[in-house]
């Protein structure tokens, strides 16, 4: 029987376990999604490229496992840029495949002949365009290990359109491999750390994204349960301490250096930094002084910075390597003295107070954003998606919404990309299907990625969209202000957001006064079992000078 290019396109997603594929399709690559449509994987078909590559973005994410985005050429490959760059930068594993013209126009200016290879190296970890039908396989399966190996993220394929559609083709889709299992650090790096906890006044664990698997998590867990060693995440790390190992937990830290988290880690005389990558928060800015001994435990080797200079680093299979650890710390090992115990007690006081709503929170038409926070998460429970998107919001998500499962609480912490939310509560949906999802989005961010709404409608995803309304794009307007004491270039007009959920099929809700936000919420989240909902929320940002407010006062005073 014959087989074509696409035939053994679609052979080499199946070997890889693929089951859905997102994308836009066209003239360039229309024999892959022929073929696609025959026997699958299942192809769902978005509103915009960068919405496919977010979407895919958000299986990565969750899973540890590529998502897969298939677009045509030209611009349905330049629309890739964002959300690859997204992925790359938040180590999230992607493969995308591009269409492109034959290979006989590619040196000519004609319709859509672009060099893709060349333009998505710059936004990927791997990039290629393959030059025979033979070779499809080849390319897709090193993409596919290129998106996985080491520092997670993007991997892209060109495949001009001769090549998907020729009918010659003679090899068999490559049958995929085990990856490589690597092993723990070396023991004595491993006995070394273990002496200097042993020593310290007060360690701490910093957790970063690369923390947040499910392997690593178990590992951190239990290594958590013997070791009263305090734990400071970062907005990636969301989740990984869970609820019976809270008293652990001191806040996350990222973007501005204001929080109880940063002040417990200026006290630190001992910072272990699990799976920390330098893009979730800079470490000029959190080891300014640049006094503290670090440890770096993770699969990848440091980026070395002025301010992040390990004395060693223990690179290896991570959980391997915390297990090997918490193997050599026995109770009773670990003490803290009456300054450090007095150091944690204060900054989980101030944890708590900043939780505290005003007393006269449901007394206006606009709703505090603490407000928010806390009835979301007295609504859900802790298997709930929540994905949030960049704004002010996003500041207020971070520092308040406790979250007790990993990759549940979802950031753009490396690109601060807008009009994540969505895309990635779709992805969401998918992957964990019959749990419900809340996506969190400013005015602004929302409409970024808004025309996906109809994909979520078509797929009936149970998903709770809510809107922080206030017509500006803040994150941008308030740092304006403290710097120039205005605003420029951030004002946004009006949309009925009720009538554009309606008008894709979606319900709608508008909260009018926050007193009612609790019961619209719950009337959302009843909704959502039949498809998505939109809640349109005005929100308070008068206060938003304070989430840039100097560092907290000394914790030991």
């Amino acid at each position: 029987m014959k087989k074509s290019g696409g035939d053994l396109f679609v052979d080499t997603l199946i070997n890889h376990g693929v089951t859905h594929v997102f994308g836009v399709p066209g003239a360039k690559i229309d024999k892959a999604f022929d073929v696609l449509e025959e026997r699958g994987p299942e192809v769902i078909v978005t509103r915009h490229e960068q919405n496919a590559t977010l979407i895919a973005q958000g299986i990565g994410r969750i899973t540890g496992k590529p998502g897969v985005v298939l677009v045509t050429s030209g611009p349905g490959v330049t629309n890739l840029a964002t959300g690859l760059v997204t992925a790359n930068s938040e180590s999230d594993p992607v493969v995308a495949v591009g269409g492109n013209v034959k290979r006989e126009d590619s040196l000519k200016r004609t319709h859509q002949s672009l060099d893709n290879a060349g333009l998505m190296s710059h936004v990927s970890k791997y990039s290629v365009e393959v030059q025979s039908a033979n070779s499809i396989s080849e390319a897709v399966t090193n993409a596919f290990r290129a998106s996985v190996e080491g520092r997670k993220g993007a991997a892209f394929v060109s495949i001009p359109q001769d090549v998907i559609s020729a009918e010659d083709v003679e090899v068999d889709a490559i049958v995929v491999k085990e990856p490589p299992v690597l092993g723990p650090a070396p023991s004595f790096e491993i006995d070394a750390l273990a002496e200097r906890i042993k020593q310290a006044k007060l360690p701490v664990f910093l957790l970063g994204m690369r923390a947040s698997s499910e392997e690593n998590t178990k590992a951190i867990r239990d290594f958590m349960t013997n070791n009263p060693i305090p734990v400071v995440e970062t907005f990636q790390g969301s989740g990984i301490i869970s609820r019976e190992l809270e008293e652990h937990f001191y806040g996350r830290i990222g973007l501005f250096r204001n929080q109880p988290g940063d002040e417990l880690l200026r006290h630190a005389d001992l910072v272990i930094t699990v799976g920390y990558d330098p893009i979730e928060y800079d470490p000029v800015i959190w080891n300014k002084e640049n006094e503290k001994t670090i440890i770096h435990i993770d699969e990848v080797q440091s980026d070395i910075d002025n301010h992040y200079a390990p004395i060693t680093e223990l690179i290896g299979n991570t959980a391997l390597t915390i297990q090997r650890l918490d193997e050599k710390l026995e109770a009773g090992d670990i003490k803290l003295d009456d300054s450090a115990q007095k150091v944690l007690a204060n900054v989980a006081a101030l944890i708590q107070k900043k939780y505290e709503l005003p007393e006269d929170h449901l007394n206006s038409e606009l709703v505090n954003p603490k407000h928010i926070v806390k009835t979301v998460r007295n609504l859900i429970d802790d298997e709930t998606t929540v994905t949030v998107d960049v704004g002010s919001l996003y500041i207020y998500m971070a520092r308040y919404f406790r979250s007790y499962a990993p990759r549940h609480l979802l950031f753009s912490n490396g690109m601060q990309t807008l009009g994540v939310a969505l895309p990635w509560a779709i992805a969401a949906s998918i992957v964990r299907p019959g749990k419900k999802v809340v996506s969190m989005a400013g005015d602004g961010g929302f409409l970024f990625s808004g025309q996906e709404l109809e994909t979520a409608v078509r797929l009936k995803a149970p998903i709770v969209q809510l809107i922080w309304n206030d017509g500006h794009y803040d994150m941008v307007k308030f740092q304006q202000v403290n710097k120039y004491g205005k605003g420029a270039a951030v004002d946004l007009g009006t949309v009925d957001f009720v009538k554009y959920a309606e008008s894709m099929g979606a319900k709608g809700y508008k909260v009018n006064h926050s007193n009612a936000l609790e019961d619209v919420l719950k009337q959302a989240l009843a909704d959502a079992e039949n498809g998505p909902v939109i809640v349109d929320i005005p929100v308070d940002y008068s206060n938003n000078a304070q989430l840039m407010a100097d560092l907290l006062p000394d914790v030991t005073n």
